[in-house]
């Protein structure tokens, strides 16, 4: 009897927590200093959520992130950084150290936050979100650092792009930009 009541309570809780009524501005992460950032101060803003790593062959998309930044932040684009240490341990680094690199290698001038697990049983509400079955066009594990959710002025998740693809390719340019064009 125990528990069916712990399950029937479990079931409860990720059925609250995965509502159609919950969206992305109903969450609050850390910045990178360790800050509490509620993610409904972004509303009004499309968001490029991703999961990034400093020691991971598609670092070097950090570059094009910074560029997606500069370009789109006067049409209301935000790109959100979540280092996360899930992936052949290609995250090793302190906030810290996170930070440092970001900013000397690439300039990142985007906001990141603290590192993240975004996969298995410790990850965090926001990716347990996004990979949900409450997103059934979007549901799965991320399987690579990188992989890109992109996430209304409403703070509905629109769009997800796996780690190869690029924000800069005419798929993900396509449907960044007919998103801005119905915000």
């Amino acid at each position: 009897m125990k528990y069916f009541i712990l399950s029937l309570l479990s079931m409860c809780v990720t059925s609250l927590m995965f509502s159609e009524d919950k969206n992305v501005h109903d969450f609050t992460v850390k910045d990178i200093y360790g800050k509490e950032v509620q993610l409904s101060d972004y509303e009004g803003k499309v968001l490029v959520i991703v999961n990034t790593a400093s020691k991971c062959g598609h670092t070097k998309q950090y570059a094009d992130l910074v560029k997606l930044q500069q370009e789109y932040a006067e049409k209301g684009v935000v790109v959100l950084g979540f280092p996360a240490n899930n992936f052949g341990k290609q995250e090793p680094g302190t906030n810290e150290e996170i930070l440092e690199f970001c900013s000397s290698n690439f300039g990142v001038d985007f906001p990141m936050f603290s590192k993240v697990s975004v996969k298995g049983e410790d990850k965090v509400p926001l990716f347990q979100y996004l990979t949900a079955a409450a997103n059934p066009e979007f549901t799965g594990d991320i399987k690579c650092n990188f992989e890109k959710f992109v996430v209304d002025g409403e703070g509905v998740l629109r769009h997800r792009f796996r780690s190869g693809s690029k924000v800069t390719d005419l798929k993900f340019q396509n449907a960044l930009n007919e998103l801005l064009a119905t915000e």
